[in-house]
């Protein structure tokens, strides 16, 4: 099973949670002082914000989390099976989350991450392994 994955680049943390809770009506189910997420069933979307952190403001990037390994190798399957660029990503501290990854692209440059979470980790991006987001195929993720 997929879940649509959006990720915002903001400039004010706060009043963007205040927003996206009232619209979302659910606070964040992960809420840091660079992030938050949540993680909605209705619709099925893991919705994400970070602070900027030196990118543009707005849209960062879009994706699919994927429910299992397999899930994640049948969606690289397709992207490989339809000739699109693709960066793999294994085992990658991103988010407050380790994951295995396979990025793309979208024609108008908006990278694609799609991923299967392994665990959770104490910071943003734990560089100690890989760089966080190590930046989809045009590095403006993460």
């Amino acid at each position: 099973m997929k879940r649509m994955h959006v990720h915002i680049s903001v400039d004010d943390l706060k009043k963007n949670i205040d927003f996206y809770s009232a619209l979302f009506n659910t606070e964040p189910t992960v809420q840091k002082s660079d992030y938050a997420k949540w993680r909605l069933e209705d619709p099925m979307v893991n919705f994400a914000l970070s602070t900027n952190k030196g990118r543009t403001i707005g849209l960062n990037h879009l994706g699919f989390e994927l429910e299992s390994n397999a899930d994640l190798e049948d969606m690289s399957q397709c992207i490989d099976e339809n000739n699109l660029e693709k960066l793999e990503e294994k085992n990658a501290n991103c988010c407050y989350a380790k994951s295995d990854k396979y990025w793309t692209t979208d024609p108008q440059g908006i990278p694609w991450e799609n991923f299967h979470t392994l665990n959770g980790i104490p910071m943003y991006g734990d560089k100690t392994e890989q760089q966080c987001c190590s930046g989809g195929i045009n590095s403006q993720c993460c």
